[in-house]
């Protein structure tokens, strides 16, 4: 029997639910860990349902900074895409939550820790596996696995039995499931589980949709230093601040949407409809700011990593030897990533403009076609014959 569990809580159903699940099952202390990654969520009303519900020790952790600047941007440093599309915003989110349950459940000497993801989910691998790479020891309660509530209306019952607060649109079946950090909004299951039917409008919550959007394009310019922007439009930011500027100005212009049938960790195909506004736009300066600042042959081989570096993400190994590795090769070439880039936003569209660098590769003199001396025609002929020898 655990001393005492750090239950991981949203103050929504589920977790209100397994809180007092883990309370009836367990003969000891219950506490609960909230991280604030940029959700919006009143966190004052989950402390009042902690407490309605007999908790004493309840935390609430700002990891917006940490989150944006120490997860999503050495993400996006390796200009890391899922299966082509999707930029990992739940998937980068959990490494960090179940790292600081973690240390929190030290600090007040508990020995478990909960989570509310489902079995069928990948959360439930990516929790597991940032418990384990923080404190291999950790007891991991699971209550999805193991208890005998296997339905919505089965939840609902057991909240109105202990009098748990359901919200009025909890009441029904929901019609999808979200999650949401700063980085992106993800929505899945139920009106969505159909992958030839269009999502409707109301599940998008974070950007406008295109017929809304302006009819005047918006010009920006993001600013890099080793790999991480830091300033819009001459404007010094933290990290967090950088993002949260990004997404308004996406979700005004109707960027970052897409919806994927992606495959899941556990083996079933899964589709999403995600929401990653300032994410996308980032997604583009970045590589576009490296396409003058890394040589030919780093970006080459860090295109060969990426596909790796993200499934590791998505699988839930941000603490693998392997993903710290893959980052290390990432970063020897960040240092040379600085510079500006300039873009237009218009009608979902990021269109890149312009760029430039003090660490631009980009030698005019050499590919202007004003400047074809005899000579430089002459090794072009060369080069052709000996490519074409290595391949016969």
């Amino acid at each position: 029997m655990p001393k005492i569990i750090v239950l991981a809580y949203s103050g929504g159903l589920d977790t209100s639910v397994i809180l007092k699940w883990l309370q009836l099952n367990y003969d000891c202390p219950v506490a609960t860990y909230t991280a604030d990654i940029g959700q919006n969520d009143n966190f004052d009303e989950i402390k009042v349902k902690a407490r309605n519900l007999g908790v004493t020790e309840i935390y609430i952790e700002d990891l917006k900074e940490e989150f944006v600047k120490d997860y999503v941007f050495p993400m996006f440093r390796a200009n890391a895409l899922y299966e082509g599309f999707y930029l990992l915003g739940t998937a980068i989110a959990r490494p960090l939550i179940a790292k600081k349950q973690v240390e929190y459940a030290k600090n007040i000497g508990a020995d478990a820790v909960a989570h509310g993801s489902t079995g069928k989910g990948n959360d439930q691998v990516r929790f597991e596996i940032g418990y384990y790479a923080t404190d291999p020891d950790i007891k991991i309660i699971a209550p999805w696995r193991l208890w005998d509530l296997k339905s919505r209306e089965s939840l609902i019952e057991f909240a109105q039995k202990y009098q748990i607060q359901v919200p009025q649109d909890k009441v029904g079946e929901p019609p999808f499931s979200v999650d949401e950090n700063v980085l992106h909004t993800s929505a899945e299951g139920k009106v969505l589980e159909d992958p030839w039917v269009s999502p409707p409008n109301y599940v998008f919550s974070r950007t406008q949709n295109i017929e809304n959007t302006p009819d005047k394009a918006e010009e920006i310019i993001i600013s890099f230093e080793n790999g991480d922007p830091k300033k819009i439009n001459e404007e010094n930011l933290s990290s967090y601040k950088i993002l949260k500027k990004l997404n308004h100005l996406g979700s005004k212009h109707g960027i970052g949407r897409v919806d994927i049938v992606e495959n899941r960790y556990i083996g079933m195909k899964s589709r999403g409809v995600y929401e990653t506004p300032g994410g996308t736009i980032l997604y583009y300066a970045h590589r576009t700011i490296e396409s003058i600042t890394l040589d030919r042959e780093t970006a080459h081989k860090k295109d060969l990593i990426i596909s790796e570096y993200a499934e590791l993400i998505y699988n839930g190994f941000w603490f693998s030897k392997k993903r710290k590795q893959l980052q290390e090769i990432v970063d020897i070439g960040q240092s040379n990533v600085n510079g500006d880039v300039k873009l237009k936003l218009f009608k979902g569209n990021v269109i890149v403009l312009g760029r430039k660098s003090k660490n631009s590769l980009y030698n005019l003199s050499k590919v202007s076609f004003e400047n074809n001396e005899q000579k430089d025609q002459q090794f072009a002929e060369e080069f052709i014959k000996s490519q074409f020898k290595k391949i016969n």
